[in-house]
């Protein structure tokens, strides 16, 4: 059985941010698909006409910031099985446990450097390679 493509959906406002993750998932995996939205308005706008894989989330956004995002997207019973990867540079405490209570994927701090997007789009793919994410 053949192997659909990987479709990533990214949501981050900072364009440095962006540049980073989409050359990082290019060096590791060739077959994937990859849309953007600066804000959780956008994403759940982009979420209403295509399936993803896996979502790459900022919590510190304008308009819907990432929880109010992933609040509305775990209460969503189409979407609610999208796993989610938190990218932020927020350590509060309460922000980490709010995510994980809404059954987040992982919680990584920014600011990365570009060898450590790697390393974490590595795990990422291995995850992928060993069918853990729901295909489309």
């Amino acid at each position: 059985m053949e192997r659909k493509k990987l479709n990533i959906l990214l949501i981050e406002d900072d364009r440095i941010e962006v540049i980073k993750l989409q050359r990082a998932i290019a060096l590791e995996f060739k077959d994937f698909k990859f849309s953007l939205a600066k804000n959780g308005s956008e994403a759940l706008n982009i979420l209403q006409s295509e399936q993803y894989n896996i979502i790459l989330l900022d919590l510190n956004m304008p308009d819907t910031n990432g929880l109010e995002f992933l609040t509305i997207l775990k209460n969503n019973e189409d979407l609610k099985h999208i796993p989610v990867i938190v990218l932020t540079t927020s350590d509060n405490e309460k922000d980490i446990y709010e995510c994980y209570k809404l059954g987040i994927a992982g919680y990584l701090l920014k600011p990365l450097k570009y060898e450590d997007y790697e390393l974490k789009i590595k795990t990422i793919m291995k995850y992928w390679s060993l069918n853990e994410f729901i295909p489309l």
